[in-house]
């Protein structure tokens, strides 16, 4: 689970989110909100990509700002639009990323072959399309054992068929691992191939569940 305390997120004097309470249990979670509407930030704030004032606490154990790297080594974050060295090749991210989250290299290539892109793995991610990098990301995000994925955006760009497969390794992932998945989407969300447990609202700066 995941508590927030008194977080706040500001450019200069301009607020762009505010949370004074509030606690998101484990499960498959639907993070929904406009674009601008601070989705993004809230994923990053978690991951520990963006300084911010209050606390964020990992089932009431570790907290972002006291036990920092305890805390991050539960997160684990795929971007919306996500951006690598152009001179790397899959393999080589691959084994970085589980290098950095103690992966199995073995499982992310089983879920490159899964999104159809295996046979680029030891290509340069320049020669890669975006609907290709996109794929690249969401399975890095699954390296090691999180407790928590976040995913910003994760259908955009992406066939209807890898939909389905990142779909299919979400839920395995949950149900035999136990991983809480944060999933976001500027759109209605209408995917019969997941059943979220809870789903949130970002709106006018805070985030609250959904009614």
């Amino acid at each position: 689970m995941l508590r927030f305390e008194q977080v706040k997120k500001q450019y200069s004097s301009t607020t762009v989110l505010s949370v004074d309470s509030l606690l998101i249990n484990k499960g498959l979670v639907l993070l929904q909100g406009e674009n601008g509407s601070g989705k993004t930030t809230l994923l990053k704030i978690i991951a520990g990509l963006l300084p911010f004032e209050g606390n964020i606490l990992f089932n009431d154990t570790f907290s972002l700002k006291k036990q920092r790297l305890q805390f991050i080594r539960q997160i684990n974050y795929a971007e919306a639009e996500p951006i690598y060295p152009e001179f790397l090749t899959a393999k080589e991210l691959v084994k970085l990323f589980c290098y950095a989250k103690k992966g199995n290299v073995q499982f992310i290539e089983n879920l490159l072959e899964q999104l159809h892109i295996i046979d680029v793995y030891n290509k340069p991610v320049s020669t890669y399309s975006s609907g290709m990098i996109k794929k690249l990301s969401l399975a890095l995000a699954f390296a090691g054992t999180p407790s928590w994925i976040l995913l910003d955006e994760p259908f955009i760009t992406i066939d209807k068929n890898s939909v389905a497969a990142i779909c299919q390794i979400i839920n395995k992932k949950y149900s035999d691992d136990g991983v809480s998945f944060l999933i976001t989407s500027h759109q209605n969300f209408n995917n019969e191939n997941l059943s979220f447990t809870a789903s949130l609202l970002v709106q006018d700066h805070t985030v609250k569940f959904a009614e």
